[in-house]
């Protein structure tokens, strides 16, 4: 067996400058992202999707089953279509009816198995389910996408282009639950399964076969096939909330492994000395297509739209600025990096995303990192004095807020008794501070850094007089292991914007379109872009960032 030798790598930026929420904010998808990585595995693969049961009436309404083999396994979607009331319609996660509800399947169920599915999932989190159930989820049609869509192939004509590019999704989706909740498989029951072992992608596997079946049912109401270009760019939307930002909060290791396999991705390609003219004409063909994709971004929040135009502006210019240059100099890469530090963040994480697009064989490998099977290991601290020198070299930015101040502990985060979901409120204008949810992580370690005594003292001795300081202690312990662990913000300060760790998240999953409602909530798109299911073998890996076709 050969040594492993480690490619060359530049430094990795430091999680003082990654791991602030503007930034998280500005991320973009990668190669490395959950759905790109799905699609090169099912692609190895050579996987191939069967619809061994459609039982739909002539206007979509009834159940299919879709089935998949992937890693020696066969993994079923079982896709439940109702009619529903336009009134109850709505992407609040307190809605009790939708449009479609979908189960993946652990295996090909038989005929009660379909009974008992379309029985509940309809119902989602008011019903039970069982350890054959791997992800549950839901979605609502885009109305006017939808019903144009069946009515112009009705009339043997395809859809308008411009409503196909400017909505991109028929169906979206407001939830994608796995591991565990509401009685489905644990992670643990299948995690160690080829191409379920990085995170999410049972949940991914689900969103792209979603994907398939809206093609199916829209073509099947329509009465008429979809032109392929058409087809590829209809994704699945989606609508996240709160309830997806406390997770990165709470999984400090897969937040620093996510991040980490993304910086030393970058580092990797910032290290290559040389481009060869297949590499620089691929590097133009890429930011032209950024241009594209930029200019096809559309989103109704003024705000918003604003800053996109404004990267949009930027990114004109600076690619006026270094294509002309040409990328044939030595560390072309680096130089790129370099000559956008001066540029905002949005387009300086444009860009980190586009250069990692370049080098397959030197980033791919790296989304075998990314998951976390062995959970938290901590670094031994002795004593308070340690535990000092740990706080003050990587929790500074935690130790200079005044979290007394009204403007640095505004906001508190708890979870709705109702729906058993995230939420923020204000805590000088609303009740249940009492109840407040330990995301407030920078208050905790200042707290902890103050009450540690002058002398060192041996930490067991320390705790049983400060048993309050036990998770910041904890998370301490995690810093030098996992230098990305930790998003370096107050995120119970009024300036704290959710939206930002949404997006952080969601670009691990591979969305793009951005569509903020506000800064606690957006809708996305999933799979635009992406290869149909017979396509696998010819496209799919290049569909980062995507761009209009029909």
């Amino acid at each position: 067996m050969k040594d492993f030798i480690a490619p060359p790598q530049a430094p990795l930026r430091p999680p003082d400058t990654v791991m602030r929420l503007s930034r998280m904010g500005s991320m973009f998808p990668t190669r490395l992202s959950f759905l790109r990585t799905l699609m090169r595995f099912l692609a190895a693969e050579k996987a191939q999707i069967t619809r061994p049961k459609w039982q739909m009436c002539a206007e979509g309404y009834g159940h299919a089953v879709y089935c998949v083999d992937l890693g020696g396994y066969t993994y079923s979607l079982v896709a439940v279509s109702t009619e529903l009331d336009p009134a109850a319609r709505t992407d609040r996660v307190i809605a009790s009816a939708w449009d479609t509800a979908y189960v993946l399947y652990d295996g090909v169920p038989e005929a009660d198995e379909v009974a008992r599915i379309c029985a509940t999932a309809p119902k989602q989190e008011a019903a039970r389910f069982t350890e054959r159930d791997l992800v549950l989820s839901r979605a609502n049609k885009s109305v006017r996408l939808f019903a144009h869509v069946v009515d112009r192939l009705r009339a043997g004509r395809q859809p308008d282009a411009a409503m196909i590019r400017d909505i991109g999704y028929l169906m979206r989706t407001t939830a994608v639950y796995g591991n565990g909740k509401f009685g489905i498989a644990d992670r643990a029951c299948i995690d160690t399964r080829p191409g379920f072992s990085g995170p999410f992608m049972a949940e991914m596997l689900t969103v792209w076969l979603i994907r398939h079946f809206t093609h199916d049912l829209v073509e099947h109401v329509g009465q008429g096939l979809l032109d392929r270009n058409l087809k590829r760019h209809l994704g699945i939307g989606n609508s996240t909330g709160l309830g997806m930002a406390p997770f990165l909060v709470t999984h400090p290791v897969l937040l620093n492994n996510w991040m980490l396999a993304r910086e030393t991705a970058l580092a990797r390609v910032r290290a290559v000395a040389h481009l060869d003219q297949e590499m620089q004409a691929r590097l133009r063909q890429l930011m032209a297509r950024a241009d594209r994709h930029l200019a096809e971004w559309q989103v109704p929040d003024l705000a918003h739209q604003r800053r996109i135009d404004c990267l949009r502006t930027d990114w004109a210019a600076f690619s006026a600025k270094v294509v002309p240059d040409g990328f044939a100099r030595e560390n072309a890469i680096e130089a790129l990096i370099d000559r956008a530090l001066s540029e905002s963040e949005d387009l300086q994480e444009l860009l980190v995303a586009l250069v990692i697009e370049l080098f397959p064989d030197l980033v791919d490998g790296l989304a075998d990192c990314m998951a976390d099977p062995c959970g938290p290991v901590p670094e031994p601290i002795a004593d308070t004095g340690g535990l000092r020198d740990v706080l003050e070299r990587s929790f500074g930015w935690a130790l200079a807020p005044d979290y007394g101040a009204t403007d640095q502990c505004r906001q508190f985060w708890y979870v709705s008794e109702a729906k058993q979901e995230p939420r923020l409120g204000d805590r000088f204008a609303e009740e249940g501070a009492a109840l407040e949810s330990p995301l407030d992580v920078a208050r905790r370690m200042k707290a902890l850094h103050d009450d540690l005594p002058q002398t060192s003292t041996a930490l067991t001795v320390f705790l049983k007089e400060h048993p309050e300081h036990l998770m910041a202690v904890e998370r301490a312990a995690l810093a030098a292991r996992y230098p990305y662990a930790e998003i370096r913000d107050n995120l119970i300060g009024q300036q704290c914007l959710p939206i930002d760790m949404l997006r952080c998240k969601l670009s691990f999953f591979g969305a793009s379109k951005f569509d903020p409602k506000s800064d606690r909530w957006t809708r996305i798109t999933l799979c635009q872009g992406a290869p149909l299911a017979d396509e696998l073998a010819s496209r799919s890996d290049d569909w980062w960032l995507p761009v209009f076709e029909g």
